[in-house]
């Protein structure tokens, strides 16, 4: 058998190698050129608007439009000006980029859109909140404001309307490939390729000056089989800037023997061209590793994405996502644990190429080892918030290194930083159809990390999207217990938003799903959302209706803690109906259930709720009685503002009895137990 050379190099070696290639001083390009541009689009600032003209005062923001294909710099001219007029100090009140464009190419909801709005703003949005709702949120709250917005890639003026502020001293500007029909006012600043001597200077910065000048005609003709689009110039320069030995001329003469698109506009021909020529150079393992980043969430990844993606490990993929950003094929945030994106333009040409070279399954499966990397960073995420010793702690300590986390505030700052991808990450795995029991517990893990480090109310409006997501799986795969589990949870959020016809839709929905699924705790759940529901919305006969078919299963099961919940509930819908008798007899078995549960507060708090009762019922000596005997209960707990209440209640009830000695006393004497600190006597009688 003869002796041969077998490559035995890991995908991570051949990373470490291609990152050998490109040098490591290589830093991004600064703004060039567009001086004709930034002038003009100043100028139309200063221009009176329509309504300055008719002699009105302009009723919204000023729309500014720079179109012009992806790959010719748009959004960077959109910075610049941005830049320019923060440091003139024109609009204090900040700069807010607002992307209207996924990196594939779809447009992003335009409930999504705004919420991502209000939260650069500072304002939460109600969670399940609808588009029209949101968007008067976002005009309330740029109202006295003096901000400038950045709409980035608006497919119509659909998308920018809605997030228009109805304040004149706001600036808007948006990018697009075309005009913004359907908006008045607006003149648009199309934006080509650079000029010649800003093209030039571009690839000077990246391949530095002995190239471009020992050959300065080679340098004008890359620019012009550019196009002179930044984007293609940036990608060549990069290769060039890689090859130390190659001329521009060379990387000209390959850029011109590369086939062109005949389906493709002209003007899409230089950045494809470019990036198929990047794309060739690269060692297999990093043009697999490149190639697979078109599966990151929301074109946003990091060097754990990357390494679940390509199966290596993460310290090479971080290595290698900095080369590939030095070369233009990215861009990174800057941070301390740094995240990367891919450009806009690039993410289609990234997916074609991924699925012209990987088979089906390869992609499967590399879309499965990201989810199931996520899923454990966020279980890691939650669980270094748990004690010391805990069996959360002792499964933290046996992942690796790399999963781990210092502490619960690196765990917070990186679930903050990751959000976005988190979420998309999520919607994407429901989507795709096919991997749903990970999509599962991906939206399960985030859940719980983010109730752990923001609170389920902080989290509310994210928690709302992430239950419809189990919501649609669920249904999909006809997974009752799961769908009746969602719906409940969507109609609390509901219900705590206000929309409580909504919430009762959802909860009638999960009592049919938690019947289909014969699970007694979610149809006993319903019901008692439902009963909850018809009482927020004053129907307090079908209210005590469904308590009782809730309470008569409950029952059944022996659960006393929820007996005695559901017996509370039926005395109070019972007390707004006038029907005394039932609300009494129904306070009193809830103080039973307290007391065979030995839990005295609560046995106090619903005798207190009885005595209440009797006294609207005109029983005061017996009210008077059931209230001594709840402050006795009282005295026994450790719960200083029950008691202190219950003495006010008391209190209350000796000065309607014509006994205001007595009731002064024990006024001092809920003084007394709160001392200092005692809060309005009013919250107290609320206990």
């Amino acid at each position: 058998m003869t002796d041969q050379a077998v490559d035995t190099s890991s995908p991570a070696d051949a990373a470490r190698k291609a990152a050998a290639e490109v040098p490591s001083d290589l830093t991004p390009p600064h703004f060039y050129g567009r001086e004709r541009e930034l002038k003009a689009l100043q100028a139309d600032i200063a221009r009176a608007g329509l309504d300055t003209l008719a002699g009105r005062k302009a009723a919204r923001a000023r729309v500014l439009l720079i179109a012009g294909r992806p790959g010719t710099g748009r959004s960077a001219l959109a910075a610049e000006l941005a830049r320019r007029l923060t440091a003139s100090g024109d609009y204090p009140d900040g700069v807010f980029r607002v992307p209207l464009m996924e990196p594939g190419g779809e447009r992003i909801p335009a409930e999504r859109t705004a919420r991502g709005f209000l939260e650069q703003l500072g304002v939460t949005a109600p969670p399940g909140a609808g588009g029209d709702e949101l968007s008067e949120s976002v005009r309330g709250a740029l109202s006295g404001r003096r901000a400038l917005i950045l709409l980035d890639d608006a497919v119509d003026a659909e998308q920018v309307d809605p997030l228009l502020p109805d304040n004149p001293d706001c600036l808007v500007v948006a990018t697009s490939t075309g005009p913004l029909t359907g908006i008045p006012g607006v003149r648009p600043c199309t934006v080509g390729g650079l000029d010649t001597g800003s093209a030039v200077q571009l690839l000077t910065r990246i391949v530095g000056e002995v190239r471009v000048t020992v050959d300065p005609r080679a340098a004008e003709a890359l620019t012009e089989e550019c196009l002179g689009q930044p984007t293609a110039l940036i990608l060549a320069a990069g290769w060039l800037a890689a090859r130390p030995g190659a001329s521009v001329a060379d990387v000209t003469k390959q850029l011109r023997e590369l086939p062109r698109d005949a389906g493709q506009p002209a003007g899409a021909h230089p950045p494809a061209r470019a990036f198929r020529l990047v794309h060739a150079s690269l060692p297999p393992a990093a043009a697999r590793i490149l190639r697979l980043l078109a599966l990151a969430p929301a074109g946003l990844a990091d060097a754990h994405t990357a390494s679940a993606l390509a199966g290596c490990s993460v310290s090479s993929a971080g290595t290698l996502l900095e080369d590939f950003t030095r070369s233009g094929l990215l861009r990174s945030n800057g941070a301390a644990h740094p995240q990367y994106e891919v450009p806009g333009v690039l993410a289609p040409l990234l997916r074609a190429v991924l699925e012209e070279r990987e088979r089906p399954a390869e992609i499967q499966l590399a879309r499965a080892r990201m989810l199931e990397r996520t899923v454990r960073q966020l279980q890691s995420c939650r669980a270094v918030t748990e004690p010391e010793g805990s069996p959360a702690r002792r499964r933290l300590a046996g992942l690796p290194r790399s999963l781990r986390f210092t502490g619960p505030e690196e765990a917070a700052e990186w679930l903050r930083n990751r959000l976005p991808a988190l979420l998309a990450s999520a919607r994407l795995a429901v989507r795709d159809g096919e991997l749903d029991t990970l999509a599962r517990r991906l939206v399960a893990a985030l859940v719980r990390a983010l109730a752990v480090h923001r609170g389920t109310e902080d989290a509310a409006p994210e928690l709302y999207g992430l239950h419809g997501l189990v919501l649609d799986v669920a249904e999909r795969r006809g997974l009752h217990r799961e769908k009746a589990a969602a719906l409940l949870n969507l109609g609390d959020l509901d219900a705590g938003t206000g929309r409580t016809e909504a919430a009762l839709a959802r909860y009638r929905a999960a009592l049919d799903a938690g019947r289909a699924a014969k699970d007694l705790y979610a149809t006993g759940r319903a019901m008692e959302s439902v009963g909850g529901a018809y009482a927020e919305l004053g129907d307090y006969s079908r209210a005590s209706d469904w308590y009782g078919r809730a309470l008569a299963q409950r029952l059944t099961q022996k659960e006393r803690a929820d007996e005695a919940r559901l017996y509370g509930r039926l005395g109070s819908v019972h007390s707004y109906q006038g029907r005394y008798g039932e609300a009494l007899r129904n306070w009193r078995a809830a103080a039973a259930c307290h007391r065979r549960l030995g839990d005295p507060a609560a046995q106090a708090r619903a005798l207190s709720e009885a005595a209440r009762v009797q006294e609207y019922a005109g029983r005061p000596r017996e009210s008077l009685h059931t209230c001594r005997e709840a402050v006795e209960l009282a005295r026994g707990t450790d719960d200083v503002r029950l008691q202190a209440a219950l003495q006010l209640r008391l209190a209350d009830t000796l000065d309607r009895l014509g006994d205001p000695a007595a009731a002064g006393l024990h006024r001092a004497a809920a003084d007394r137990l709160l001392g200092s600190q005692a809060p309005d006597r009013g919250d107290l009688r609320n206990l």
